[in-house]
């Protein structure tokens, strides 16, 4: 991918995903949940029910349900909601959760108690297929992606995940995009490499760069050569 590649973001705030099992043992049983509006993602929706989040040292009320059921429950919450219910909360891929901790959710009808589960999403792009083969990006490829607008933060080691069922964005949550002064629908660029946004296109390393990670050093990035 030789050119930014340029994408809009959408922030995450805390939620809930739950089995079936854990929805009809928090809201009754049979209990089917009910779409509210519909997300970004297709397929994907925010439900009318909310459940309470429990920790060691605290709780959060009115922790928003996603649809649909899932297989596992989870609650995708940032590290600002652990430090509230007193959970060091691991940075993982949504479905990632062994050996995660977990907690309490209580719901109308009944609470429930996970061994595991409680995590704050890692930072991560949806790529169409389409859009993966366009950029040659691949599944599971660390990126870099500098916001274009707000304080134009460079947000790294970006996990892409690619479907034919997804709409391209990037995915942070309310910590990261308030800290980088970002909302939804604010645009990304996305790149392999930081020298992917060097504004010097006569660099005659460019080809040469050492790269350790995803940090390439050379002269004018230790000189402060601007960037795009």
């Amino acid at each position: 991918m030789e050119q930014p590649f340029r994408i809009p973001v959408a922030l995450s705030a805390r939620h809930v995903h739950l089995s079936q099992e854990h929805v009809e043992a928090l809201f009754g049983a049979g209990h089917r949940l009910t779409p509210w509006r519909d997300l970004s993602q297709p397929g994907q929706f925010a439900c009318t029910e909310t459940v309470e989040v429990v920790g060691p040292k605290g709780s959060l009320r009115g922790v928003r349900v996603l649809g649909p059921a899932r297989d596992a429950t989870q609650a995708e919450l940032s590290i600002t909601d652990g430090f509230v219910i007193g959970v060091n909360l691991p940075v993982r891929l949504s479905g990632n959760t062994v050996g995660t901790p977990g907690g309490f959710l209580i719901g109308p009808k009944g609470a429930v108690q996970i061994d595991e589960g409680f995590i704050c999403a890692a930072r991560h792009i949806h790529l169409h297929s389409k859009d993966a083969d366009v950029t040659g990006l691949q599944h599971g490829q660390r990126v870099l992606a500098r916001a274009v607008s707000g304080r134009k933060v460079m947000f790294e080691d970006v996990i892409v995940r690619v479907s034919p069922d997804f709409r391209t964005e990037m995915h942070v949550d309310l910590d990261e995009g308030n800290a980088a002064g970002v909302r939804d629908g604010d645009l990304v660029d996305v790149v392999e490499a930081i020298c992917g946004l060097c504004a010097n296109e006569a660099c005659p390393i460019r080809e040469d760069v050492t790269v350790t990670g995803q940090r390439p050093y050379c002269d004018f990035t230790q000189s402060g050569v601007q960037f795009r």
